[in-house]
């Protein structure tokens, strides 16, 4: 009997299940013991070809040639990640390997990363399918006691292949058809524009919005304020002035008498454990921190310190077999100013079926939580400790019991009008003690709690004022990016499409994108000249107002996610051809591309500045890009790029906001909005003087970042020449 060749999905899964097999000798890209050898992908290692692949001509971007309907899709090995490709192509020729398990991530995209490895490599050796849910050494060992043949994923694999291939082929036409008719990149896809969509929809309601005025009224009495409530609303607010008016005038002189006094004890269970989506959402709204970056912190906090767990997770909950190594988990994370909620835990015995346990809600991953190693926070960084810090108070949080409050209600009538106080005093703190030196964002309450005196069912007290409030209602907020990812999770609101089968399918199948491609696409949005930041708000550009007219509508729309998505999931299931799905795709795509070479709309540069291309002598475009302002060729063909201003990490001495680096060699300066202006030579004498308030390594890691970002940029080193420069 031959060895048997693992293949994950990543170096830290196929590590963890080298271990748990016993595979102690490293070769070359895999591990390897008596029984076993271990490999893994990079993600994917392979894709599917681009267009040039299937004919040189379309190495132009050409509306004649369009659309490209490959007869057969070919896939490609990513040049990037060719050499781990080449070690596992190795492993599975060798003559010493009798069969392979596949154990990529439990879904539809792992299924993919594996299968096509070995349609690749022209595999012919049998195959088994390892299925689990988390990496822990219980789960692999009875995954692997539990192997499946690899047979009965195929119509999984089919499904995948479907998503896959139709992206290709409805993504890249659109895309060069927008492009070659109106002569400007203008990029389109099933998740990138509906996304776009959801953005300009929400600032058109913003634009549309037209304030309106309301009234309320409040009362003192005893020191407390009482509120008027219209019984029949049951709002707090009124829009007729008058009706307002002449309430406050009836009551002048009166008394108010308390007709209900309600006390309960209440309870708060805390928030549910963090994937990737909340914690993106809740980073950024508290460090402002972008989806991509705090996706990108965690990736290091997983993949480097080893103390998180896996981060692309769409799950809020943990597997029972987890439950087992809960007390490892608490073990290293109890020091310093965990050690008082970790320490009690420890000691305690946990419930059986908390209620953060669910394997019915764990798909691919659990959800995210720290790991058995204890972190050394000497090699984390600022940002890595905000984010572990998030999780591992989230983790306690879950094991603590409920928080303890009394609320009372006061009820006061007067002339036969209604007014209410509310008041709240905490009883036993719970989980909310792990977060008791930290401000919790709190909603906004119409409401307001306040300390509230005993008051007795039949008192009456003096009214010390009657006062008249006014406000005006609000628009929609903005997106923000961490508004914004919670919005593609969940798009339903922004379909026009009444059919409840397809928004129950979108919600299911997780929304726009991914939890691990949704910070990209965002990114792309933003590089792309798509989006724009202002603030913490995000912006539709120009650009972006004129694609979504020019795009074909369907590509506009949510549905056509969730149409695509229950038409894979019945593949999936074996009850839907993939041949009938693709014929239907190329169909379609062939539609979109005659849409758009027969629609009437123009595309016009509303940013266009005097100054000309020193390559192609085209008026150059003026665009902000997510951190930086650049100058663009209007040509796509050209591509020149010129940065000229960027967003750096120096802080204004004024105001301590980020300043923009504008110019280059001896003329670069730091700008700040608050008006504040300083050479960069000054700046670099200042903070010598100073000292520069940060570790060696912030600084390195600083410049790495902003020259990596600078090369980045086609057309000028000037940028970089004065990143070079700068000393913090």
């Amino acid at each position: 009997m031959g060895k048997t060749l693992v293949i994950a999905e990543k170096p830290s899964v196929g590590r963890d299940i080298g271990r748990v097999l016993k595979c102690g000798t490293k070769i070359d890209g895999a591990l390897e013991g008596s029984q076993y050898i271990v490999t893994w992908g990079l993600g994917h290692l392979v894709t599917l070809a681009d267009p040039e692949h299937y004919d040189k001509k379309y190495k132009d971007w050409k509306m004649e040639d369009l659309p490209m309907l490959p007869e057969k899709m070919d896939i490609e090995v990513i040049k990037q990640t060719g050499k781990q490709y080449q070690a596992v192509k190795r492993q599975i020729y060798r003559k010493d390997v009798s069969d392979i398990v596949i154990a990529t991530d439990a879904g539809r995209e792992g299924e993919l990363v594996a299968r096509w490895i070995l349609k690749k490599a022209d595999n012919h050796k049998p195959c088994k399918r390892l299925w689990i849910s988390s990496v822990t050494d219980k789960a692999i060992r009875q995954g692997f006691e539990h192997l499946k043949n690899a047979k009965e994923y195929d119509n999984l694999y089919h499904a995948a292949v479907c998503r896959a291939e139709a992206d290709w082929l409805v993504g890249l036409n659109a895309t060069r058809a927008l492009t070659c008719k109106y002569n400007a990149q203008l990029s389109c896809g099933r998740v990138q524009t509906p996304t776009l969509a959801m953005i300009a929809k929400r600032e058109e309601e913003i634009r549309k919005f037209v304030p309106k005025p309301y009234y309320g009224l409040q009362l003192q009495a005893e020191g407390v304020v009482f509120t008027w409530k219209d019984e029949k609303s049951g709002s707090y607010r009124s829009f007729q002035k008058e009706r307002i008016a002449n309430i406050q005038k009836k009551l002048s002189g009166k008394k108010l008498q308390i007709i209900k006094a309600d006390t309960k004890v209440k309870k708060q269970g805390a928030p549910q454990l963090y994937d990737l989506t909340q914690l993106q959402r809740e980073a950024n709204q508290k460090f402002g921190f972008s989806a991509k970056e705090t996706l990108n912190i965690m990736q290091r906090l997983y993949e480097n310190h080893k103390v998180l767990t896996y981060p692309r997770t769409d799950s809020r909950y943990l597997t029972a077999d987890v439950m087992g190594t809960i007390k490892e988990r608490l073990q290293a994370i109890n020091a310093g100013v965990y050690r008082e909620f970790a320490a009690p835990l420890i000691r305690r015995e946990l419930p059986k079926k908390p209620a953060f346990v669910n394997d019915a809600k764990v798909s691919d991953h659990h959800a995210i939580i720290p790991t058995e190693q204890a972190p050394n926070y000497i090699h984390m960084s600022n940002e890595e400790r905000k984010i572990y810090d998030m999780v591992v108070r989230r983790f306690l949080a879950v094991m603590y019991p409920a928080y303890e409050y009394e609320e009372s209600v006061l009820t006061g009538a007067v002339e036969g009008e209604h007014f209410y106080a509310r008041g709240t005093r905490p009883l036993h703190m719970g989980w909310k003690a792990i977060y008791e030196n930290q401000s919790e964002d709190e909603e906004e309450e119409e409401l307001k709690r306040q300390n509230l005196p005993v008051m007795q069912k039949g008192q009456e007290f003096s009214i010390s004022d009657i006062r008249l409030t006014e406000g005006k209602t609000k628009p929609p907020a903005r997106f923000t990016e961490g508004t914004l990812i919670a919005a593609m999770e969940n798009p339903v609101r922004y379909m026009e499409s009444s059919n409840k089968e397809m928004a129950k399918t979108l919600g299911e199948t997780g929304g726009l994108g991914t939890v691990a491609t949704r910070a990209d696409i965002i990114e792309k949005l933003f590089s792309g000249f798509l989006l724009e930041k202002k603030g913490e708000d995000i912006y539709t550009t120009a650009k972006a107002r004129q694609l979504l007219e020019l795009v074909p509508e369907d590509l506009r729309k949510p549905e056509l996610t969730a149409e695509w998505e229950m038409k894979l999931s019945k593949i999936a299931e074996g009850k839907l051809s993939d041949r009938k799905f693709m014929n239907e795709i190329r169909t379609y795509s062939t539609d979109l591309v005659k849409q758009i070479k027969t629609a009437e709309g123009t595309f016009r540069h509303d940013n266009m500045t005097n100054k000309l291309c020193p390559n192609c002598g085209k008026r150059l475009l003026a665009v902000n890009g997510k951190n930086s302002r650049m100058l663009v060729c209007q040509d796509r063909e050209c591509g020149y790029r010129q940065t000229i201003a960027k967003t750096t990490n120096a802080r204004c001495p004024q105001c301590h906001k980020r300043m923009e680096l504008i110019g280059s060699g001896e003329n670069a300066s730091f700008v700040c909005k608050c008006g504040y202006k300083e050479r960069l030579s000054k700046f670099q004498e200042r903070r010598k003087k100073e000292g520069a308030g940060v570790s060696k390594r912030d600084v390195q890691n600083y410049l790495k970042k902003q020259q990596k970002e600078a090369k980045q940029e086609t057309g000028s080193n000037a940028m970089l020449d004065a990143l070079k420069n700068i000393k913090l």
